[in-house]
């Protein structure tokens, strides 16, 4: 299993259109990508316009899968003049925890 965050920041007064688009992304997710496990954003708390997307993938062929579809390619072009820099991605390796 592959599992990564990524931390998007809108650009000033961009927070809305920002929150829309990431949205309408995970509705894309859902319905294109069968071996996306979890796709879950999220605000910061005290951050207005700081969102993070919590994304689980079966394997990496899943995750390169995602990476190169064309919904993720409109995704890239509809971020322009959205965030303040650049996305944050970092990949996490699993060690312990609760399952229920």
């Amino acid at each position: 299993m592959i599992t990564l965050t990524a931390k998007l920041t809108a650009a000033e007064g961009k927070a809305e259109a920002l929150q829309a688009a990431l949205v309408a992304m995970i509705a894309e997710v859902q319905a294109k990508e069968p071996g996306v496990m979890q796709y879950a954003l999220h605000s910061v708390e005290g951050q207005p316009g700081v969102f993070f997307f919590y994304e689980q993938y079966a394997d990496d062929a899943a995750f390169a899968a995602h990476r190169t579809t064309d919904h993720m390619k409109a995704f890239g072009a509809a971020l322009g003049g959205l965030m303040d820099g650049r996305m944050e991605l970092t990949r996490l390796n699993y060690i312990d925890g609760v399952k229920r």
